[in-house]
């Protein structure tokens, strides 16, 4: 994730990390920023800056805790299936090492 970040331009990274809190801090405005991707267990935080999309898939581990799977620049109304790919892998993992 921080690698992603560290592509992006400054202001898009801080907008990205303000997104970030505000779905942890405010869940009653993470519907603005949050949203269920259908067919999956996954949701996508989306950081709008300077007419760019940027999406990253999430999933919620236990009550409150989001995990970020990755980031990407997005340019069409739907998901990319290899991102969305990625996600599932990266979700699986997760629950397979921290589930025991």
């Amino acid at each position: 994730m921080e690698e992603f970040l560290d592509t992006l331009p400054k202001k898009a990274a801080a907008k990205a990390i303000a997104v970030f809190r505000l779905v942890a801090e405010q869940p009653t405005l993470s519907g603005r920023f949050l949203k269920k991707l259908s067919g999956t267990e996954l949701f996508e935080i989306r950081a709008l800056y300077a007419k760019r999309a940027y999406r990253f898939p999430c999933f919620f581990a236990g009550d409150a805790v989001v995990v970020l799977t990755h980031g990407f620049g997005k340019k069409s109304q739907n998901t990319p299936q290899k991102e969305l790919q990625r996600a599932e892998s990266y979700r699986n993992d997760y629950l397979r090492r921290y589930r025991s």
